[in-house]
């Protein structure tokens, strides 16, 4: 079968030998070549027509934002953007995602050789997810050896639903890989009194909160990285922390966030099966639930307990997804009522919580 072909573009001769090193370490993975600027990377994607590109964020004569800018203008490819650890990092790149890149890596600040050592199978499972995002998807030959799965069932046994408590009905939303924007899409077309929103999105630790305060500033609604027994309350949204999985919990009086410090599951930290989990016990039917873009199927059978818990599901679409992994998986599996693009999201997701907002979203 056909490997994945990449070309690493970084300014650090270090790194471009430390990616080079890890990706070869999958036999599903080729590298075909190294750039030291954005440049000598031009001359080389004509060249060497590769498929995925991971791609430094800072570097010289074009910084990655601009050279990924007229890259996706001029010939757009998947590209895994690699970048620091640092809050300007991480708006650089969310920046990457809203112009096009499909991934990020996260560039460790210190002993760069045994941190990148450690990361090979995310190095390798982002370039490949890169790959399958692309019409022509790519079949890994052999999978690198990976940590047992969990479930759910990890951090929240499954219960019967005690139904909702009344009040206005909460919107949760999954997603991952090209779901920055996705949420973005969703989120910016909120009125200020939308019902509340829990999101889980796969991200690292260090992305979160810049997320959560980019989201923030491009919605009416106050969106906030989700804290430990926060009220869940109208006209917010709640972002997963990247280092903990997020539950909805009643408290006896009303709905609050809880922070689950546990295992990863289906792979994920957070994971979206356990907030879809969490309000299958806690809310039952009075939940509005999507799963948008992402590879693989962390959400899928959280939706389905959802809709049989009474809530009402739905999925975001094929051909509006970066990746139909997850969605795909939960409408393969029945867990979703209807399946629509994802700029018809936002307006279904409130007019099935008040039928009298339908008309309310922002231009």
């Amino acid at each position: 079968m056909e490997r994945v072909r990449v070309l690493v573009i970084d300014d650090s001769a270090l790194v471009r030998k430390l990616m080079t090193a890890m990706l070869a370490c999958d036999p599903a993975i080729e590298v075909v070549g190294t750039a030291a600027d954005p440049l000598i990377a031009r001359e080389k994607i004509k060249q060497l027509n590769p498929d995925v590109l991971t791609l430094d964020v800072e570097m010289p004569h074009m910084d990655g934002l601009t050279f990924l800018e007229n890259l996706m203008r001029l010939r757009p490819m998947p590209v895994v953007m690699v970048s620091s650890l640092t809050v300007q990092g991480a708006e650089v790149t969310l920046r990457a995602l809203e112009l096009g890149a499909v991934d990020f890596l996260a560039k460790p600040s210190s002993d760069l050789a045994s941190s990148f050592g450690e990361s090979a199978q995310e190095i390798c499972a982002k370039v490949k997810l890169a790959a399958k995002a692309r019409p022509r998807a790519r079949t890994a030959v052999r999978k690198l050896e990976v940590p047992p799965r969990l479930s759910a069932d990890a951090v929240l046994p499954r219960v019967q639903t005690k139904g909702t408590r009344g009040g206005s009905p909460i919107i949760v939303i999954g997603a991952s890989t090209g779901g920055t924007e996705a949420v973005r899409v969703v989120l910016e077309s909120m009125p200020p009194d939308a019902p509340p929103i829990l999101v889980t999105q796969h991200i690292p630790a260090a992305f979160s909160a810049p997320f959560a305060a980019r989201m923030d500033r491009c919605s009416a609604m106050r969106v906030c990285e989700a804290q430990d027994g926060q009220p869940i309350q109208t006209g917010h949204a709640y972002i997963a922390p990247g280092s903990h999985h997020l539950l909805v919990m009643w408290d006896g009086a009303k709905y609050v966030c809880r922070l689950h410090d546990g295992p990863a599951v289906n792979r994920h930290k957070p994971s979206v099966d356990v907030l879809f989990r969490s309000m299958a016990a806690s809310a039952g039917v009075g939940t509005i639930a999507a799963l948008l873009t992402g590879m693989g199927d962390d959400g899928a059978r959280g939706l389905l307990e959802l809709k049989q818990a009474g809530a009402t599901t739905l999925v975001q679409d094929e051909a509006s997804s970066v990746v139909w992994g997850m969605p795909g998986a939960a409408w393969k599996l029945g867990a979703a009522a209807e399946m629509l693009p994802l700029d018809q999201i936002a307006a279904r997701l409130l007019a099935l919580a008040h039928p009298s907002h339908e008309g309310a979203l922002r231009a």
